[in-house]
């Protein structure tokens, strides 16, 4: 088999894995479904996996994205991605996640934060309705602050700002995380009814304000502990995150 069977061999197994949607400027691209069996607390599950690129360029085959790729440097600009669960496309009930990506919680288990305990959580949820999506949002760090900037944060809240202070004084807002393209992507993989697993109003209202057909809300507390308890009651006091059962926001 010479080198151009080869290439278009992968480009006929790619092409059909590949969607384009468009945006007002630029265009999302979404690959998937891909099998990704997932170990949940000692069980095999078997969940789908998407991943989308945000690109401002607005490419029309599947050669000129692969062209792309090994100029992009997109390992510098991590991808946001998809984890689905049971027939999210067709199915009559489904949940979803917005979730932001948390290197310290979700990676290292971090228990200054609450985020691991949710996205395990949440696909344990998703699993046990029988369909739903996590939509992990890479771009979100640290509430879209990035990285770097969380570990400065985390300085001065080891020095007594709580959450919303310590991005403040780096001159971030509270709250820099933009849902836009999840919520395409969502509408792109179903156009059924969703109910969202969150805490946070302000990803109902972004929901609603661009039209998804979002019809409730299941609330997501727990993991409360004396590392976490001050970030969790600011997130009610200051962030307007929906009250949880055991955690007292009198207490500042």
């Amino acid at each position: 088999m010479n080198q151009i069977q080869i290439e278009s061999k992968a480009l006929s197994l790619l092409e059909n894995k590949i969607k384009r949607i468009d945006k007002e400027e630029g265009a999302i691209y979404l690959v998937g479904p891909i099998q990704l069996p997932v170990n949940l607390e000692g069980r095999t599950v078997n969940f789908k996996w998407y991943c989308w690129l945000n690109s401002e360029e607005v490419m029309n085959d599947t050669k000129q994205i692969i062209d792309h790729l090994s100029s992009a440097n997109l390992a510098d600009a991590q991808q946001s991605s998809v984890l689905v669960y049971g027939d999210f496309e067709q199915g009559e009930e489904a949940l979803i996640r917005f979730h932001s990506i948390c290197h310290t919680g979700d990676i290292f288990g971090s228990k200054r934060c609450d985020c691991g305990y949710q996205l395990r959580q949440s696909m344990k949820m998703i699993e046990a309705n029988g369909s739903g999506a996590i939509f992990y949002l890479a771009n979100h760090e640290g509430r879209g602050i990035g990285l770097f900037s969380k570990a400065m944060a985390y300085v001065l809240q080891e020095n007594g700002y709580d959450t919303v202070e310590a991005n403040e004084e780096l001159g971030f807002a509270d709250d820099m995380r933009n849902y836009d393209d999840a919520i395409l992507v969502l509408k792109e993989l179903r156009n059924k009814p969703v109910t969202l697993i969150t805490n946070n109003p302000k990803k109902l209202d972004a929901l609603t304000k661009e039209g998804a057909n979002l019809i409730g809300r299941t609330p997501l507390w727990g993991d409360i502990s004396s590392y976490n308890e001050r970030y969790l009651q600011t997130k009610v006091l200051k962030s307007g995150h929906l009250q949880a059962e055991g955690l007292n926001s009198n207490d500042k």
